[in-house]
């Protein structure tokens, strides 16, 4: 399903090119759920937006599902990644201007569904804000916003699904009802679901455990490897 190939990506800093992945490769079967960990700065939410197509690496390539992203044209990609990718980022990224419904509607629109307003009401149920849909996010608290980002996330049923740090902003008892809806979500729809987290508890839930450290992959087991 994903398939990462001697991906490098360097930035440029002060001058200098700072290398953020150093040669990576990655395979991640379909309906696989995978925790990407490692220290700050190791290379892990750069790894995440390159495999939605966020940005475009130094060199090396990715396929999704078959297609070589790394070579589709920014329209192309976006076009791909409405279809394909669902993305949950760590400050949600809710429209202000949007309610609830709204804005887990607004993908489902994109993509011409006619039902839309239907299907982000039952997610909206499912997430359970059914009775939160006409609020606006400034409404909200930051535990019911990333509940609206994992439902918009889930939206259009996509078969990967990515997100950065999802509990990283909420609190324990928040961000276990966060974990238990992503995976009960991601079970129930069968996505291939990759995770950046510094939570170990979220982690020990997934299939596998790839751990990088400056920009490499210095670790890949099971949660049941580290027990």
């Amino acid at each position: 399903m994903i398939s990462v190939n001697h991906l490098v990506m360097r930035l440029a800093a002060g001058g200098h090119a700072v290398t953020i992945l150093d040669n990576l490769s990655l395979e991640i079967p379909k309906k696989q759920m995978v925790a990407i960990v490692g220290p700050s700065g190791s290379g892990k939410s750069t790894l995440l937006g390159l495999i939605a197509g966020l940005d475009k690496p130094t060199s090396g390539s990715i396929l999704l599902d078959g297609v070589e992203i790394t070579a589709l044209a920014e329209s192309d990609m976006a076009r791909y990644r409405r279809r394909k990718i669902g993305y949950i980022f760590q400050s949600f990224h809710l429209i202000p201007t949007l309610t609830a419904l709204e804005n887990v509607a607004v993908p489902l629109e994109l993509n011409g569904d006619p039902q839309a307003r239907t299907r982000a009401l039952e997610l909206l149920a499912a997430v359970g804000l059914q009775d939160r849909q006409s609020h606006y996010p400034v409404q909200l608290s930051g535990g019911e916003q990333q509940r609206v980002a994992v439902a918009r996330a889930f939206s259009c049923r996509p078969p990967i699904l990515l997100a950065d740090e999802p509990t990283g902003n909420l609190d324990s008892a928040t961000g276990r009802q966060v974990i238990d809806l992503l995976l009960s979500l991601n079970r129930d729809q069968g996505s291939t679901l990759v995770l950046v987290t510094h939570d170990q508890a979220l982690a020990s839930y997934t299939d596998r455990i790839v751990t990088l450290k400056d920009g490499r992959i210095e670790s890949d087991t099971s949660p049941q490897d580290q027990s």
